[in-house]
């Protein structure tokens, strides 16, 4: 319900500036915010001045006590505008004339007043959110500063960290590398193989090309490359190339004539002597410095498995003349025939202390002797000889092969300790049926007889000979009928890591009942026929020694 309503009209800029006034009073009474004041009063002043533009016009203005102003100004365009009043508009309503144009004016100054006021404390609150906001913006602006920083900080971080893994794989693969090529250069002990290791090894990853000249090479240092003459002259490792190398530990030399586009490394082969010289032809424009030092170790590791190979091919010659020098020729008897082969091992040093002797006595009788020295190399074989020739000594003097296994025994222990032997001797008397043989720690004979019955002289042997024990060795005797054989042989014969020495000496008595009528005519045959079936042309890691005795047929 409308607590109370006025009309006025309004014919002059007086008029409205009175009207203006008495609103202005009215809404200040209720309470309503200078703001709000402000911008109803400016909506009605522009439409009190259209309206008194076009002739004039009329507001009506109703206070409701719900505590709404409702304005109503006629015209060409009427305006119709509500305001909620925080209180009650009181009444009755003041009419405009009552308000002097003087009052209007000093009026509407206090609601400007009131309206800069307001302006200036937003303006004040606008100033400090503005500086927090600005605050604000550089802090934000710093961390994001503070983030960035932090980001490359970490891409930093994570670059060195993918560095460093690859230089510590590169390293890895490099030392893998080096440590499968050592294996495979020290797995051989010929010089001529590990030469030809060398370029499998390195060509193509490490090098295009590979060149090996040691220093005993027939062709003259003028066939060389002069970066190679010097790296063998000097010993250090010479850089030879259109720009500097600046390896690590290697000299740089101008670019070689040979190799003008690509560069060259001459690294000297072998650590306290130069054996010769590794020359490597870049994979690519340049070497690379950590990939150089692993092939100088390389370089010192190959010269070192080359002085090795060559040592022991020196020894090896020297103990193999001298084992065939102790190899003597067999007797010819009319009552006896002999064959006799000797294989030196197929890995190791390939010269071991096996050796078979076979010779006359004064009354006629014949000692066959096959022996086995412990170890490999030059110790053994001199051993051996000194055991063949003490051998036949102690047998010129008459003793019989008990007698003579129990002397070399004595001599063996107190002249060579630690040194032990195996020995077997078998007696062939003219006219006898009976054979004497004696065995120290050695395989058994095998015996074929003239009908091709195979028997093992399963008699148990003595101790080894050197053993550090007194002992004294028992003879036996066998009958062998005419046209028997007899077969002594070493453990290198019938041994085998596969398989222990009783399934060799199975396979070496079947071997023997297996012989055919052409090999029991010609004795050098049989031997090399009992030798194809133990050994199935594979290697063998002991020397072979195998002495064949057949009795002539009455």
């Amino acid at each position: 319900m409308t607590a109370a309503s006025e009309t006025w009209t309004l014919a002059s800029a007086a008029d409205a500036a009175r009207v203006r006034a008495v609103l202005a009073r009215l809404t200040a009474d209720a309470g309503v915010p200078a703001l709000d004041r402000a911008r109803f009063l400016g909506a009605l002043g522009a439409r009190l001045r259209h309206g008194l533009a076009a002739g004039g016009t009329e507001v009506a203005v109703a206070a409701g006590a719900d505590g709404e102003l409702r304005v109503a100004v006629d015209g060409p365009e009427p305006w119709r505008h509500t305001l909620r009043c925080p209180a009650p508009v009181p009444g009755p309503l003041p009419r405009p004339d009552e308000v002097s144009l003087a009052e209007a004016l000093l009026e509407a100054d206090e609601d400007t007043a009131a309206l800069l006021t307001s302006l200036a404390e937003t303006e004040e609150l606008l100033g400090f959110h503005r500086e927090e906001l600005h605050q604000t913006n550089q802090g934000v602006l710093a961390l994001h500063a503070e983030l960035e920083a932090a980001a490359l900080a970490q891409r930093d971080l994570l670059d060195a960290e993918r560095a460093a893994r690859a230089e510590a794989e590169k390293a890895r693969r490099l030392l893998t590398f080096l440590a499968d090529a050592s294996a495979t250069l020290n797995a051989s002990l010929d010089h001529e193989d590990i030469l030809r290791r060398l370029p499998r090894l390195l060509v193509p990853r490490y090098a295009r090309h590979v060149d090996v000249w040691l220093m005993d090479d027939e062709r003259t240092p003028g066939e060389r490359v002069a970066a190679t003459v010097t790296a063998a002259r000097t010993g250090r490792p010479q850089h030879a190339g259109p720009r500097p190398g600046g390896l690590p530990g290697v000299d740089d030399l101008p670019a070689s004539a040979i190799s003008p586009d690509r560069p060259l490394l001459c690294l000297p082969l072998g650590a306290r002597t130069v054996q010769g010289v590794l020359t490597l032809v870049a994979p690519g424009d340049h070497f690379d410095p950590d990939t150089t030092v692993m092939l100088l170790e390389l370089a010192r590791r190959a010269g070192t498995a080359l002085d090795n190979a060559r040592q022991y091919e020196q020894h090896r010659d020297v103990a193999e003349a001298l084992q065939r020098a102790q190899l003597t020729d067999l007797p010819h008897t009319s009552d006896l025939a002999l064959a006799a082969r000797y294989l030196p091992a197929t890995r190791g040093l390939n010269i071991g202390g096996d050796w078979y002797d076979a010779f006359s006595q004064p009354d006629g009788s014949v000692l066959a002797v096959i022996g086995d020295v412990t170890g490999h190399g030059l110790r053994a074989a001199v051993i051996m000889g000194q055991l063949r020739t003490a051998l036949r000594a102690y047998a010129v003097e008459g003793n019989g092969p008990a007698r003579i296994l129990t002397l070399l025994h004595r001599m063996l222990r107190h002249q060579q300790p630690e040194l032990y032997a195996t020995c077997a001797i078998a007696r062939f008397t003219p006219g006898e049926p009976d054979v004497v043989w004696a065995a120290a720690g050695h395989p058994p004979a095998v015996a074929r007889g003239p009908g091709g019955e195979v028997r093992v002289l399963e008699e148990k042997p003595g101790i080894m000979l050197g053993v550090p024990l007194p002992y004294e060795y028992k003879e036996h005797a066998v009958e062998l009928p005419a046209g028997s054989t007899l077969a002594l042989y070493t453990d290198g014969l019938v041994e085998r890591r596969s398989a222990g020495i009783d399934a060799g000496i199975d396979r070496l008595a079947r071997a023997m009942g297996d012989l055919g009528r052409a090999d029991l005519t010609d004795l050098d045959a049989a031997a090399d026929a009992l030798l194809k079936p133990m050994l199935h042309d594979s290697e063998h890691d002991d020397d072979i020694c195998l002495l064949l005795c057949r009795t002539a047929r009455g």
